[in-house]
């Protein structure tokens, strides 16, 4: 398995005081679908196996928002496996409203043990890795998810985090925080 698909109605909980989903639910959005995918495989981000507890800490995660998403809104939520190493994941994370692209990601996970001196890289369980399988190619595809056009992220990036009145806050070069 390569791929996942699910769906998530915005809760009001997930917005801010713009109305708008907040930014970091983005990040909590994108390890649900994980849990679905590594749960579509019969495993879980936390197991038990010889006594000994397995799980997967993230190491890396971005997120581009290219759209607000809103109270209400039913969001697609497209999970691929970008890079199946030794003992990571990386998955390309899509999410559109309609077709519409709302945020895209990714997120590394290292496969770990834990025990008293911490957790422990380890190889992915060899029944685990030979169910995983690389998506290869992430050209857009007909699917309702698709990718957006060129260019179309930085404009959608000042609707969904608009600059405060005096502009974007930081030292003036334009960039959020910048």
């Amino acid at each position: 398995m390569h791929e996942l698909h699910t769906r998530r109605r915005i809760e009001f909980s997930d917005t801010d005081m713009a109305g708008i989903v907040h930014f970091a639910r983005f990040f909590i959005f994108m390890e649900t679908a994980e849990h679905e995918f590594l749960a579509a495989l019969g495993t879980s981000v936390s197991i038990e196996e010889n006594g000994q507890k397995i799980g997967w800490p993230r190491v890396a995660a971005t997120c581009d928002y290219l759209a607000p998403a809103r109270f209400g809104d039913l969001l697609d939520l497209r999970v691929k496996v970008l890079r199946k190493g030794r003992t990571s994941l990386t998955f390309a994370h899509e999410i559109s409203r309609s077709g519409t692209p709302i945020a895209r990601g990714q997120i590394t996970s290292v496969c770990c043990r834990f025990g008293p001196e911490g957790a422990k890289p380890i190889p992915i369980p060899p029944g685990l890795a030979e169910k995983i399988e690389e998506a290869g190619d992430l050209t857009p595809d007909p699917s309702p998810i698709a990718h957006p056009a060129p260019g179309r992220g930085e404009k959608s990036k000042e609707r969904a985090a608009p600059p405060s009145p005096g502009g974007w806050v930081g030292d003036g070069r334009g960039g959020p925080g910048g």
